[in-house]
C-alpha cells in the first residue's frame, strides 16, 4: 500500500505486542497481494489483464470491496468509480509506464459485472481501488484484533482510522482530524468509539504540469482532475471502507452537490473548500450532531 500504519491496543500482557505487530502486518500484506494495482502479481492486476467478457473468480475480500465500490458508485451517480484505472494512469497517478485512455467513458463501473465472488469486465475498463482499499485494510486490521478477543483499540493506515472500545482509563479514542496545510482552520476533535474516519485532501498527492497543479482526485464523469476548490473531506462512518469511498466521492462532487448527497445519505461529513486566500468549512447535520 506504500503507507505507514499504527495501532494502539489495550492488552493484559505487553508481551503480546510483537505477535500482534506481525499479525497486523500479515493482514496488510494480504490486502496488498490482493488489491494492489502496482503489483503485477496481485489478484486485481490479474483481473485487469483478463480478456473482457471472461469471468474471473475473485478472493472473497476483493469481491467484498468491489461490491461496496459498485454500490457507492451507483449511489453517488458515478462520482466514485472503482473502474477509473485508465484515467488514473493517463493523468500520471498510476503505475509508471502504463498508459491510460484520456477519453475513457463516464460510468466505467457499469462495465463491471459481479455475481457472487465472480466478476468480469464487459468492456476495456481497468479496476483501481485506491479510493476504497485503504479503508478496507483498516477494517481488516480491526477484524483481526476482534477475532483475537481484543475489544479496545485504535488502528490507522495512511491516515484512515478506526476506533473500538475505550482507552485503559475508560475515555474514548479522541483524535484530531487532519488539517489542510496552509489554511488557518480550527482543529476538530472526534471520539472514535465504534467509528471510523477517512479524509481525502487535495494536498496529499498532485502533479505540476506546465505550471498547472493537477489534483490526484479525478472526476470520473469529466475525465479530468477536480478543480472545484475542495481542499479536504472527512467522513465518519461505522466502517473505514465506506468512509474512504464516500470521502472520495464527495471530494469529486464539490461543496453544493457533495453536501446535498451527504444529507440525503445521512453521512457525517466535514468539508473544507478553498475561497480565495481562505476557506469555508461545511458540516453535515450528522457530523454536527456528533460534536454536540
Amino acid at each position: 500500500m506504500g503507507t505507514r500504519w499504527s495501532a494502539r491496543i489495550v492488552v493484559n500482557d505487553p508481551a503480546q505486542a510483537e505477535s500482534l505487530t506481525r499479525g497486523l502486518q500479515a493482514v496488510l500484506d494480504g490486502v496488498v497481494a490482493t488489491m494492489s494495482h502496482w503489483d503485477a502479481a496481485s489478484n486485481l492486476s490479474r483481473f485487469n489483464r483478463a480478456p473482457p467478457g471472461e469471468w474471473q473468480q475473485l478472493p472473497p475480500d476483493l469481491a467484498t470491496v468491489l461490491r461496496a465500490g459498485l454500490d457507492i458508485a451507483a449511489r453517488s451517480r458515478g462520482a466514485f468509480d472503482p473502474a477509473i484505472g485508465h484515467l488514473v494512469n493517463h493523468w500520471g497517478f498510476g503505475c509508471p509506464g502504463e498508459a491510460g485512455a484520456a477519453g475513457s467513458a463516464p460510468d466505467a463501473w457499469r462495465s463491471i459485472a459481479l455475481d457472487g465472488d465472480a466478476a468480469r469486465r464487459t468492456a476495456d475498463v481497468r479496476l483501481d481501488l485506491s479510493g476504497i482499499a485503504k479503508g478496507y485494510a483498516v477494517d481488516a486490521m480491526a477484524l483481526h484484533l476482534t477475532r483475537l478477543g481484543l475489544r479496545d483499540f485504535l488502528v490507522e493506515a495512511g491516515g484512515e482510522l478506526r476506533g473500538e472500545g475505550c482507552k485503559p482509563d475508560g475515555t474514548p479514542w479522541w483524535v484530531d482530524l487532519e488539517t489542510v496545510p496552509g489554511l488557518a482552520m480550527p482543529l476538530t476533535r472526534v471520539a472514535l468509539c465504534g467509528l471510523s474516519a477517512a479524509t481525502s485532501g487535495d494536498y496529499r498527492r498532485y502533479r505540476l504540469e506546465a505550471g498547472t497543479r493537477h489534483s490526484h482526485s479525478i472526476d470520473p464523469r469529466s475525465g479530468h482532475p477536480i478543480a472545484n476548490g475542495v481542499a479536504s473531506v472527512t467522513v465518519l462512518h461505522r466502517t473505514a471502507m465506506a468512509a474512504d469511498a464516500w470521502a472520495t466521492a464527495l471530494t469529486v462532487l464539490g461543496q453544493a452537490a457533495g453536501m446535498a448527497l451527504a444529507r440525503a445519505e445521512n453521512l457525517a461529513v466535514l468539508m473544507i473548500t478553498r475561497r480565495g486566500e481562505g476557506a469555508v468549512e461545511a458540516l453535515s447535520p450528522a457530523f454536527a450532531a456528533m460534536l454536540e
